[in-house]
């Protein structure tokens, strides 16, 4: 018996190591593509990837960890990443790098609580004063905690643009020695999510694909979502963008046409984005 297993050991290892061969030659044949950027594009984008595979099947695309839209441009012009997301236009210093930018969706920016926190909607004035400190209870009289960005992320840029009232009190906000300061998009929610009495702001396409105990509040009376959509009325938008060196491969460039086609445009808007 074991001089017919010797006999057979040879066409055995033939046979796993052409196994071993075929499955290597399929891995490394297939194309690569590496996005990454900011926190709040990632679930639609993972959604897109996901279809976009099931055409290109010889194509993985690889939707990294949150980085910021400031990781996204450091990440596309050192070549760590094919393309970059941003959440914000570029400013003065970061145009000058020669990247291309493809605005591929708009998503409403909303304010947010714990969702056992009984409010649905605020207006503006209300937001500055639990900003600023004159508003400190819900009105259930729980304690409101503060789950603030730092100024330079873009969803607290959206914030701030809303008025110069608004800017002074985030500043206000933030020079309190007990805020809580979360550093990317999904460490946001996560908290808001854990913390009692939390009040915080996030995108709507983030929301909708975590999933998370969390409740969106309309704003000025108007609710960012409306009949299985998002309500081109509500009155604050951030604008989600890809980002380039000025020529990707043919797979990138497909991959981009995808997001921009008829069937990317209906998973952008099924996952709480208005196509642009």
């Amino acid at each position: 018996m074991l001089n017919a297993f010797l006999k057979k050991l040879p066409k055995v290892a033939f046979l796993f190591l052409t196994m071993v061969a075929i499955f290597y030659s399929q891995v490394y044949a297939e194309e690569v593509i590496r996005i990454g950027g900011a926190g709040s594009t990632l679930g639609s984008m993972k959604l897109l990837a996901a279809a976009f595979k099931k055409k290109h099947p010889g194509t993985r695309v690889v939707v990294l960890p949150s980085i910021g839209s400031i990781g996204g441009i450091e990440a596309v012009s050192r070549g760590g990443v094919d393309i970059g997301l941003l959440g914000r236009p570029l400013n003065e210093k970061e145009r000058r790098l020669g990247l291309s930018v493809i605005e591929y969706a708009r998503t409403p920016l909303v304010f947010v609580t714990r969702e056992d926190i009984n409010v649905s909607n605020l207006s503006t004035q209300e937001i500055i004063k639990i900003l600023r400190g004159d508003i400190k209870t819900w009105p259930n009289g729980e304690r409101i905690r503060l789950i603030l960005r730092q100024p330079t992320e873009s969803n607290a840029i959206s914030v701030r643009e809303i008025s110069t009232e608004m800017s002074k009190a985030m500043d206000i906000a933030m020079s309190r020695p007990w805020r809580v300061i979360a550093l990317t998009d999904q460490e946001t929610t996560s908290m808001v999510e854990k913390t009692p009495g939390a009040f915080s702001f996030c995108s709507l396409a983030q929301l909708i694909f975590e999933k998370r105990k969390i409740h969106a509040l309309s704003y000025n009376g108007i609710n960012p979502f409306s009949k299985n959509s998002v309500n081109n009325h509500y009155p604050i938008f951030k604008t989600h963008a890809m980002l380039t060196k000025p020529n990707p491969s043919v797979k990138v460039k497909q991959f981009i046409d995808f997001v921009k086609s008829p069937e990317g445009k209906k998973i952008l808007e099924e996952s709480g984005n208005s196509a642009v």
